[in-house]
């Protein structure tokens, strides 16, 4: 379900931030019961640590996420590259259409509500595990594994490279 004031613990402020600015609207601090999104995946690690895994298309690099990017705290662990992301985001000069920018009320009406939404909701993902004791969410943008995902060696680099994004974070609960 979608966290509201209560899930999103000491971030609930940061939250509110990022849909006001998505938005111009405040935030309520309860979601409503219809509002939820899957993630592409939850992993468990040898040394029983949860991570999310999040595989960002190019739909989920455009002006809103780099927005909610853009307001992400110093301290605030990721598990990629927050300034390639943003970079990615802004050299974006056109939105998809169609249902990629659909009203998607009650939070996001109007205009590239599905863009908005989906900028908030990475947001979450990334924002919200963290205050339970999650590693940080783990997201790869399809252009850094696309050369190399059907080669044989793919297993071993993509343990490689999940290895790295993961290298001295030590979660706080």
């Amino acid at each position: 379900m979608r966290p509201g004031k209560a899930e999103c613990r000491e971030r609930w402020l940061l939250v509110k931030e990022i849909y006001c600015k998505l938005t111009g609207d405040i935030l309520p601090e309860e979601m409503p019961r219809r509002e939820y999104r899957k993630l592409d995946g939850v992993f468990r690690r040898p040394d029983n640590l949860h991570f999310i895994f999040e595989l960002d298309e190019k739909q989920h690099f455009n002006k809103f996420r780099s927005e909610t990017l853009e307001l992400y705290p110093a301290d605030l662990p990721v598990a990629f590259f927050v300034e390639l992301w943003i970079k990615r985001c802004n050299r974006k000069s056109s939105l998809e259409g169609g249902g990629f920018a659909k009203p998607k009320p009650p939070l996001f009406p109007g205009k590239n509500g599905r863009h908005r939404q989906r900028a908030f909701r990475d947001a979450l993902a990334d924002i919200v595990p963290l205050q339970y004791g999650f590693l940080p969410t783990l997201r790869l943008g399809d252009f850094e594994v696309r050369d190399w995902i059907f080669e044989s060696d793919a297993h071993d680099r993509m343990k490689d490279l999940i290895a790295g994004r993961f290298a001295g974070f030590q979660p706080s609960n």
